[in-house]
């Protein structure tokens, strides 16, 4: 990972942000409780814009420079701005000022349940959930064997979605994530409610998954995870980059020495696998 300009743009995939900020406005905020309530909680700077309208600075001046082979983790709390970079980075929000360039097919996987339909069966999910993200309707039905194996669901992927337990959409769901070939895999952590040997086989194609793209940003929560997907880190804070590095010094930085031994133990586990 490097800051913009320190790399010749040589590759097909690449992601560049210059000064780039996202704003959200509150409209009469001080006139409705809801917009209270979210001013007290939002993560990034309470300010007005020239139209002297409330706003939420949700990021800040940010200027990054990614290349084919960066896998880059994002850490920071709830609300710091991290699901809002993604989103920036996959052109679902515009900056508000400065610039973001995004070359290559963009898989963005924020929400697992995304693009699913409760009263069609699990296949067709399958089917409809690999469109959502980008693949072709004979590379997904090529993928279904192996998909269905892998959730191990069984006759159930014949039964409309509303039959399944939240596990069991989540297996579903995972199945398709990591059967996708993405050329910037942009991955919001929403991985729960599947039982621990699941969880195991659900890691390992996860890494098959990012090992096959050209570029990974992945905001997490686990330390391990990011330990073992990633190679650099981000530690955002109220909206702008505090922090860039690896995955050690980042974690070290935002959780202190004992996380950052963690994030030691697993990268060298994970390279002796």
């Amino acid at each position: 990972m490097s800051q913009s300009g320190d790399r010749a743009d040589t590759s097909k995939v690449s992601i560049d942000t210059y000064d780039a900020c996202v704003d959200f406005p509150i409209f009469d905020a001080k006139s409705r409780s809801l917009k209270k309530a979210f001013l007290g909680s939002a993560g990034g700077a309470i300010g007005r814009n020239a139209s002297n309208v409330v706003t939420v600075e949700a990021l800040k001046d940010i200027t990054l420079s990614l290349r084919e082979g960066d896998r880059v983790g994002l850490v920071g709390h709830n609300g710091a701005g991290k699901s809002t970079l993604l989103r920036l980075l996959s052109g679902i929000y515009e900056p508000t000022r400065g610039a973001a360039v995004v070359r290559g097919r963009v898989a963005p996987v924020f929400d697992l349940g995304v693009g699913m339909d409760p009263e069609i069966s699990g296949f067709e999910n399958i089917l409809i959930r690999g469109l959502f993200l980008g693949m072709s309707r004979k590379q997904m039905q090529d993928r279904m064997d192996d998909i269905a194996e892998f959730t191990e669901l069984g006759d159930y992927l014949h039964m409309p979605l509303r039959t399944y337990s939240t596990g069991m959409r989540v297996r579903l769901a995972m199945g398709v994530v990591t059967s996708i070939e993405p050329e910037i895999l942009l991955l919001d952590e929403g991985i729960g409610a599947v039982d621990a040997e699941f969880m195991k086989k659900a890691r390992i194609r996860l890494r098959r998954l990012v090992s096959r793209a050209g570029i990974l940003v992945f905001a997490s929560h686990s330390n391990e995870f990011l330990a073992q997907l990633c190679t650099s880190a981000m530690w955002i804070d109220h909206g702008e980059i505090k922090l860039r590095g690896s995955i050690e010094e980042v974690v070290g930085a935002y959780e202190g020495p004992d996380a950052a031994a963690h994030v030691r133990r697993v990268i060298a586990e994970t390279e002796r696998e």
